[in-house]
């Protein structure tokens, strides 16, 4: 499946569009986070402020990005699998959209249910995982930017001979025409 100009332009711009929107709203957790466990602010308005953004934009933000970098990866010519840091960087908003769902989503539904009050340690378990993700999602955006490694050499060989350019590696012995000896 291929996408016109247009089209890929219209996904690329979504992508780029909920993405940005996924790492405001991670720093915003971040954020809060950091000021409950400073104690600058109220816990009692914080944790539940936190957990409104958390489960009402930042987990809906990280299915949707995971959704639509899958479509564009897809459906556009990079490919999936055929440059790395396309590859690595799909592992890790995989690995993140897991640790989202699983991990953290529950952590911030509690949140809401305990009207600020949090120990020491439920404090800093507000903190370490936005801050995390926010730094994953950095290097996701580098990745994009400057699209390290280039392609996967499977990738390479395979691209040769889809598009009919089947070429023998380089160093190998060029193979006769068929018919003769």
């Amino acid at each position: 499946m291929r996408l016109t100009p247009r089209w890929r332009k219209t996904v690329l711009t979504l992508h780029v569009i909920t993405s940005v929107g996924w790492l405001g709203a991670d720093l915003t957790l971040l954020l809060l986070g950091l000021l409950g466990l400073t104690g600058a602010a109220d816990p009692a308005v914080v944790y539940p402020a936190e957990a409104l953004i958390g489960l009402w934009l930042f987990v809906p933000l990280s299915v949707v990005v995971w959704v639509i970098g899958l479509v564009s990866a897809l459906a556009t010519p990079w490919g999936l699998v055929r440059h790395w840091w396309v590859l690595v960087k799909f592992a890790l908003t995989t690995v993140m959209l897991g640790l989202v769902l699983f991990l953290l989503r529950p952590g911030l539904a509690d949140a809401l249910e305990a009207d600020g009050v949090r120990t020491a340690h439920e404090r800093l378990d507000m903190v370490m995982p936005p801050a995390v993700s926010s730094t994953v999602l950095i290097i996701a955006t580098v990745l994009s930017t400057f699209k390290p490694w280039g392609r996967r050499q499977v990738s390479r060989a395979r691209s040769r001979v889809v598009e009919g350019h089947a070429q023998p590696p380089k160093g190998a012995l060029p193979c006769p025409p068929q018919g003769t000896s």
